[in-house]
């Protein structure tokens, strides 16, 4: 039997607490013992052992039935442990990973990759100061000063962030500001004259004081995009391997087995693609990639269908860790950031900036060919107009080319109402919700973004179980930090950081939560497309679902284990899965979160509490149990 050693350090490492290996000297076949395994298999959905080979689980049941497939191993490492499926992060962007080499300015704390936490900037004056501090760090560079996480939606005792706050800690050295939801960036008057952006410029998105100027506030990628020098820092960062390593670091120390990377760059920069794949193709890497890439005509096209059949070739080069699954859209912007599209009536307090990133008119036409190739599509939904607008795409297409399958999917689903809900289950889409935006932005929502009423809706994921769509949660990492254990706290209990419940008709069981965080409703991930008839046997086995391998604990599937203890304290060691590479070994971090029985005496899986300005306590005091 394995033994557990070491201390939680992250630095420069994936696992940072080593077990001794067990010797293989009678089978290759292990069954590893716990106080209890939750399968996320309906037809056993608790077993007491679960029997490994080659990677794969053999037998779940008993330990005798798992014993009866002949000679064994028994690792009981995990006897006092409960164990689940490990997690997959449905929407999260390898920006999380570049986010961590950037100076972080962000309203909350933030936990950093080396295990230490990055403290939240409360005043203006502390972004200043921190931003003087950088610059007198980095004295005679010629980059500009590149800083991430930053709201101006929390600061309500100010007025909005602009040039003229940046210009008090340079007027010569460039300055770029890159906002929480990368949706916006607030720049220097040293920025807007490096780049030429003026009263004249017509770019939608630059932001205006009162005598027509920019006020440097950049709203959406088109005038982000004209801050270049500011974007081509954080562009590097997206293809330098050590982001791509701190993105696997930050996977092991959250428990995160799979993520899916909804920002991918494949279309537009398909060269990017031999980076990631000389990083994730290791076989100590922790986690595999799924890649959406982002909708773009490929160098040279001025036609979709090239672009559809350049993903095709992307899958060509898919590897058992690297894959692509399928296209993203973005339709609109963010809701906090006042560019998401609403309808009527519009914001509740604010200016509408909303802005169409796909004209809704062409949006059949983009997503026509990759369709018709059996290409799983998901859309960038924020605001209610455009769910509505690609509920309509989906509808027109599978009238135009039928398939039961296609799984296209709304992503972040904040404002998803019932009725649309029920026009996606009967045309087979899926959701996938941003249940974070309840902490991070839900008292905003509340008091400044949409109002009382909408707010207390949003994130509905007990709308969509009850529509019978099939869901799943997401971080939208860097957007919010990457962790499951909060991501389900947030559905379960929706409570904000003012204490708040906001919308206890919409709160999920833990054991939904789960499900969306492990397996079940992980059919938005849809990694397989069956279109026999227009996909070949290349096309066939590139693109495998999370529900065919993957994601619980049965004969065949994957292993995939992501330990917990049955009743821990709340600041508890966290154990989380196991390397590529069969080795045992597990990564372990002292986190602020809770997960044992929800009824304090019973064995079903409460999740409470998380580390940061959410206190443990205040949170476990917010606690809803389901029986």
């Amino acid at each position: 039997m394995g033994r557990v050693t070491g201390t939680a350090t992250q630095t420069g490492r994936y696992a940072p607490v080593t077990v001794d290996r067990v010797s293989d000297t009678s089978s290759n076949t292990r069954i590893y013992t716990a106080r209890s395994i939750v399968t996320m298999d309906p037809s056993q959905p608790e077993v007491q052992a679960v029997a490994v080979r080659d990677g794969k689980i053999l037998a779940a049941g008993t330990f005798e039935e798992c014993a009866s497939w002949g000679p064994h191993e028994v690792d009981g490492r995990f006897a006092d442990h409960v164990l689940i499926p490990g997690m997959i992060e449905a929407h999260a962007h390898t920006l999380e990973g570049a986010f961590s080499l950037i100076p972080y300015v962000g309203w909350f704390d933030r936990h950093r990759v080396d295990g230490g936490t990055s403290p939240g900037i409360r005043t203006y004056r502390e972004l200043l100061d921190r931003l003087r501090e950088i610059d007198g760090a980095t004295a005679g560079s010629s980059e500009p000063i590149v800083v991430g996480g930053f709201d101006p939606i929390y600061f309500t005792d100010e007025e909005r962030l602009t040039r003229d706050h940046l210009d008090r800690v340079s007027t010569d050295r460039a300055i770029f500001v890159f906002h929480a939801s990368a949706h916006l960036a607030t720049v220097n008057t040293a920025m807007l004259e490096r780049h030429e952006i003026t009263r004249n410029s017509t770019t939608p998105g630059i932001a205006r004081d009162a005598n027509g100027e920019p006020n440097g506030e950049l709203q959406e990628m088109p005038a982000i995009a004209l801050a270049r020098s500011g974007v081509s820092v954080i562009l590097r960062l997206l293809n330098d391997p050590r982001a791509i390593e701190a993105l696997g670091q930050i996977c092991a120390n959250t428990g995160i087995t799979m993520v899916c990377d909804l920002g991918s760059s494949g279309l537009s920069r398909p060269d990017e693609q031999a980076v990631l794949h000389q990083v994730v193709d290791r076989p100590e890497f922790p986690a595999r990639l799924l890649q959406r890439h982002l909708h773009a005509l490929p160098p040279g096209s001025s036609d979709w269908a090239d672009a559809a059949e350049a993903m095709l070739q992307l899958s060509a080069a898919d590897t058992d860790k690297l894959r692509t699954v399928g296209l993203k859209l973005v339709l609109d912007g963010s809701i906090q950031g006042f560019t998401a599209k609403m309808g009527w009536p519009g914001y509740y307090t604010g200016t509408d900036h909303g802005q169409w990133m796909v004209p809704p008119e062409q949006l059949v036409d983009i997503a026509r060919p990759f369709h018709e190739r059996g290409i799983n599509i998901h859309a960038h939904c924020n605001g209610d107009l455009t769910i509505d607008a690609w509920i309509d795409t989906v509808e027109q297409l599978v009238i135009e080319r039928p398939w039961l399958d296609h799984r296209h999917t709304v992503q972040h689903c904040q404002l998803t109402s019932a009725a649309q809900f029920r026009r996606m289950a009967k045309l087979g889409m899926c959701a996938n919700i941003f249940a974070n935006h309840l902490w991070y932005w839900g008292d905003q929502h509340h008091d400044i973004t949409v109002g009382p009423e909408r707010a207390r809706r949003m994130e509905a994921a007990a709308t969509a179980e009850r529509e019978g769509v099939s869901f799943s949660l997401h971080s939208d990492a860097n957007v919010t930090p990457l962790g499951h254990l909060h991501t389900m706290w947030c559905a379960v209990n929706r409570v904000t950081p003012s204490g708040r419940v906001l919308g206890e008709h919409e709160r999920i069981s833990a054991e939904s939560a789960l499900g969306a965080r492990a397996r079940r409703r992980q059919g938005a991930l849809s990694q397989r497309q069956d279109r026999p008839d227009q996909l070949g046997a290349l096309r066939q086995s590139a693109h495998r679902r999370p529900d065919g391998d993957q994601g619980h604990r049965c004969v065949g599937h994957r292993r995939r284990r992501h330990p917990l203890r049955s009743r821990p304290p709340l600041n508890f060691p966290f154990a989380c899965g196991f390397g590529w590479d069969g080795s045992p070994e597990i990564q372990h971090e002292r986190v602020g979160v809770g997960v044992g029985p929800a009824n304090g005496d019973g064995d079903q899986l409460g999740v409470f509490g998380w580390r940061g300005r959410c206190d443990v306590d205040a949170a476990t005091d917010d606690l809803h149990e389901y029986p």
